[in-house]
């Protein structure tokens, strides 16, 4: 997937290869963006469906702090759904989320959007599971917000203005997948990217969008949508006829984005594929 190539953009946003997870750079910030950790899924899956599947948070907290090491940012975004609890969480969930916290190095950041699997996540995340007063944790509605010229959000909720005017735009909550099937008739689903210029037409009749420029005359910004982080939750199957977008302005806000696997492979766009 290539980087931002928006006339006089300075947001670059690129995937870490093999990984559910970009690098954002604007000026000096370099930003890890992740989405849909929904920490303590497998004991939902347990209560609610009496699946049993042993716990994999240490191995999600595992690979979100090496590709920190890897990676080196200044500031670690979860574009929303962090928990997956949509009330408080329970003992498991906190649990993996304290731990998890207590583990990301001081010097960093974080910026959580909050999705909405995030209940009342504000209310006690930057109390009770920052591990030093060096870093901030700070919770953004799931509207979102622009840092610089990158605009967040989460995707089950219409974005904010500023979000919209922003050079690259970032979402979660979709889960895109696709489904590949071979010459002999078998198929896979894999996780998926999904990138393209964001189209006008669904934002124009809103009227908190009627100072956003470019909805009248300009370039649309990049609109990017990023995989899940967990593997075991479900997803969009992006490229199946019969499967709708959860996503209040997907897909006619990005109807012709190329949809991307994990390894960078480039599969077209998306409908096509």
């Amino acid at each position: 997937m290539k980087p931002d190539d928006r006339p006089g953009s300075g947001t670059r946003i690129e995937p870490v290869p093999g990984e559910p997870a970009a690098i954002a750079t604007d000026g000096a910030e370099r930003a890890l963006l992740v989405a849909d950790y929904h920490a303590g899924y497998e004991h939902a899956l347990r209560y609610e469906r009496g699946v049993d599947v042993p716990s994999r948070g240490p191995d999600r907290r595992r690979r979100l702090l090496e590709l920190v090491a890897r990676t080196e940012p200044d500031r670690l975004v979860v574009l929303g759904d962090l928990m997956h609890s949509i009330g408080d969480p329970g003992g498991a969930e906190r649990g993996e989320l304290e731990v998890l916290f207590e583990s990301v190095p001081a010097t960093l950041d974080v910026t959580i959007v909050k999705g909405n699997h995030d209940g009342l996540i504000e209310t006690w995340l930057g109390d009770d599971v920052s591990n030093d007063e060096d870093n901030t944790v700070t919770v953004v509605p799931g509207e979102g917000v622009a840092l610089d010229g990158l605009g967040i959000c989460h995707g089950h909720t219409w974005p904010a203005p500023s979000v919209l005017e922003s050079d690259v735009i970032c979402l979660g909550h979709e889960h895109p997948r696709v489904r590949l099937e071979d010459e002999i008739g078998g198929s896979r689903v894999e996780r998926a990217w999904l990138r393209g210029r964001a189209d006008p037409e669904p934002f124009r009749a809103r009227p908190e969008y009627e100072d956003v420029a470019w909805l009248e005359d300009g370039t649309p910004p990049q609109l990017v949508v990023v995989p899940a982080f967990n593997d075991l939750v479900g997803g969009t199957w992006v490229n199946v006829s019969d499967r709708s977008f959860l996503s209040p302005f997907l897909p006619r806000g990005i109807a012709d984005a190329e949809a991307y696997l994990l390894d960078g492979t480039r599969l077209g766009t998306y409908g096509d594929v």
